[in-house]
């Protein structure tokens, strides 16, 4: 029972969160939106950016377990990486808050969302850097550089999150993704 409450605080305050940015939304709102005292909130959150970590981390989560099911199914490295990329875009863009956290400098002063920037960069990364290793072991990929390739990747994404997530209707996602990667493996020198 404590836990449902708990976890009925945290997907309503992602909703408004979501609905109006974390600094426009109060404890007061949330209380209201559930019915229940303010006290009864700060039983579950001693405070508005405690609760707003627990909507980052589910959806964090919830980001981490689409992807890794997604890529699951892939058998190929290159497959791998374009089902990565797309899934991570498509879902991004049903996670606002987090995608907020990603991008809004507002929110740079509490540490947890350094934390959380950090540990995403860091993991996306690794994942990406697995599968190009796995292409280069398999003669598919002639990368010299694993680590600083993937980096370049990840940071690529984290410049086209905005503009191909929110600034891009749903069916041209896939198109413009396939179309960077296509870049991406084949290069654009030409033969």
């Amino acid at each position: 029972m404590k836990e449902d409450r708990k976890e009925g605080i945290v997907e309503t305050a992602r909703d408004l969160f979501a609905r109006f940015g974390f600094k426009k939304t109060t404890v007061d709102e949330i209380a209201k939106a559930l019915h229940m005292g303010k006290s009864t909130i700060y039983y579950y959150f001693e405070t508005k950016e405690d609760i707003f970590k627990a909507v980052i981390e589910r959806e964090g989560k919830f980001l981490a377990m689409k992807i890794k099911k997604a890529v699951e199914k892939a058998t190929s490295p290159v497959e791998k990486l374009q089902i990565f990329i797309l899934t991570r875009m498509q879902c991004l863009r049903q996670l606002a808050n987090f995608y907020n956290v990603l991008k809004d400098e507002y929110l740079e002063h509490y540490s947890f969302i350094e934390k959380i920037r950090k540990k995403d960069f860091e993991e996306e990364i690794e994942t990406i850097k697995a599968f190009l290793i796995e292409g280069v072991e398999k003669g598919i990929f002639a990368v010299r550089n694993p680590h600083l390739t993937s980096f370049a990747i990840v940071t690529a994404l984290k410049g086209l999150e905005y503009p191909l997530t929110i600034k891009t209707k749903t069916t041209n996602i896939k198109k413009n993704i396939n179309i960077l990667l296509e870049t991406l493996f084949e290069g654009i020198k030409k033969r």
